[in-house]
């Protein structure tokens, strides 16, 4: 039997950030880079992303495709009122003009200055205008899921990994489940439960312990009768307001159960599973001193490639400023040789040595020149004596699993050597998620002692393969992006929640 082609109009759209209230980078429209209709189309036609996928079901469904914007920001600090405004009201006005199904790409942990909960509020703008229009959401696996986002949506599905390598398949999910709503074959119902956890991102890897329990438990329930999607959020813990933490989110059909009991029970079922094991969504950080010590004794063994000092004090998809000196300081300092580290982020440094050229000696001061303040100190930068080995645009065309094919755009970028490090240093924050960033610029990775990279998870698909072992660096001094929460005034996340408060039960 021939499956029945929809008619009519769908309003696609992305709008993404990760916001880390404590980061002192500005989230202003140009951040976002947006692209507006038609160039909004052509950027993410064929693209691995969420809004990829919704435009390619909505290419084989042949309905008019409306895309008013795309809009992608690294994770940064609190989004500007006009950039929120502006992004939100080309999707509002779209909708408005009259449509029959609405696809959004969203992240889940945005919040923008006039407005915490920044998705909830842009999908209860959109349903005051657009009530009984069908609306599909795609969100990060560490969205902070609030009651309006799950009240104005009808299907609401996230990635299930992390490292993010599903982003398309998520779209490809909860544009589908859209399809079924629209044929009448499926009715929606989703069923949340948001939990007292405020998981460290280290402990939301889906290849490892409680959080690989939970994800595969939610893939294996997802065969149950009745159940179209569920979701572990991990949530952001770094964005300060009263919805961030862990959450479930199970979506069901009511064809099959119209009380909605099955999807509530699953929910349940999870949210007891994660509060069982919440000590396996925290992360105790090492004293740097031991971090570097593993990392020596890893470097002694006889397996080939650098080992990789991750340093997630300063990771830029978390919201980190890219320009911190505190883990290459400590390297330097305890004795490590034959380093690469970067990118680090300096664009004035940059500037200095393009000029200077090719093979002079200088001294540079790097880094800590963003904002960052720990605990209402700034750190100097650092300062360094070397030459410039490399210059470069900073062009990479990704090769890696996350953003394939993409740009990666480090701007006007330069190795510089010193006797024991090689440094790449960038003019934009970037995150390592291509080796590239690094070989580019003529640096041999496999003849490295270490690799100091600002990641905590989107290096491993490109990185872990080279490397003979990892190890995962804190800063003692506290960074934008710590996995220490001691070094973050925490007023607004609800409570009480666990690891700020006791363990609860509920």
């Amino acid at each position: 039997m021939t499956e029945k082609k929809l008619a009519g109009k769908w309003v696609i759209a992305r709008f993404q950030h990760e916001t880390n209230t404590f980061s002192p980078i500005p989230t202003p429209l140009e951040a976002f880079n947006p692209r507006w209709g038609e160039d909004a189309y052509h950027d993410q036609k064929n693209a691995r992303t969420a809004m990829g996928a919704f435009i390619q079901i909505a290419q084989e469904e042949n309905v008019e495709i409306i895309t008013p914007v795309s809009a992608y920001a690294n994770p940064s600090g609190t989004v500007c009122a006009q950039a929120y405004d502006k992004i939100c009201d080309s999707i509002v006005a779209a909708v408005q003009e009259g449509c029959d199904a609405i696809l959004l790409d969203l992240h889940g942990a945005m919040v923008s200055e006039e407005a915490v909960d920044g998705e909830g509020t842009l999908l209860q703008r959109i349903r005051a205008i657009a009530p009984n229009i069908p609306l599909a959401v795609a969100l990060d696996l560490h969205g902070n899921v609030t009651p309006a986002m799950v009240q104005h949506s009808d299907v609401m599905v996230s990635f299930k990994t992390y490292p993010h390598i599903d982003m398309y398949e998520t779209g490809v999910h909860a544009g589908k489940l859209l399809k079924k709503m629209l044929q009448g074959d499926v009715s929606p119902s989703i069923a949340f439960r948001q939990v007292p956890v405020l998981s460290h991102t280290l402990r939301s890897n889906t290849n490892e312990g409680a959080m690989k329990a939970v994800v595969d438990a939610a893939i294996e329930m997802e065969s149950r009768p009745g159940v179209l999607g569920i979701s572990i959020m991990a949530g952001f813990s770094l964005a300060d307001f009263e919805g961030a933490g862990m959450s479930v989110i199970v979506v069901a059909d009511q064809h099959i159960d119209p009380s909605n009991a099955i999807a509530y029970a699953v929910a349940d079922e999870l949210q007891n599973m994660i509060l069982a094991q919440a000590d396996g969504f925290v992360y105790e950080s090492t004293p740097i001193e031991l971090a570097l010590m593993r990392a020596a004794t890893i470097a002694q063994t006889a397996d080939k490639g650098p080992v990789l000092l991750l340093d997630h004090s300063d990771n830029v998809m978390s919201g980190g400023t890219c320009d911190t000196t505190d883990i290459l300081e400590a390297a330097l300092q305890y004795g490590l040789s034959n380093i690469a580290a970067g990118p680090i982020a300096d664009p004035e440094t940059v500037k200095k040595l393009i000029k200077v050229g090719l093979n002079q000696e200088v001294t540079i001061e790097l880094g800590n020149k963003s904002g960052w303040m720990s605990k209402g100190k700034a750190r100097p930068p650092l300062k360094l004596t070397g030459i410039v080995k490399a210059i470069s645009d900073g062009k990479i065309t990704v090769t890696g699993p996350i953003f394939n094919g993409s740009i990666l755009n480090m701007g006007p970028s330069v190795l510089f050597q010193t006797k024991d490090v090689d440094i790449v240093i960038s003019s934009a924050r970037v995150e390592p998620y291509d080796i590239a960033v690094m070989t580019s610029l003529g640096i041999q990775l496999e003849s490295k002692s270490f690799v100091l990279l600002k990641s905590r998870m989107y290096c491993r698909p490109v990185f872990f393969p080279i490397s003979k072992g990892f190890v995962e660096c804190d800063s003692d001094q506290g960074g934008p992006t710590s996995s220490n929460y001691d070094w973050f005034d925490i007023k607004h996340i609800r409570r009480p929640i666990y690891p700020l408060d006791a363990k609860t039960t509920s």
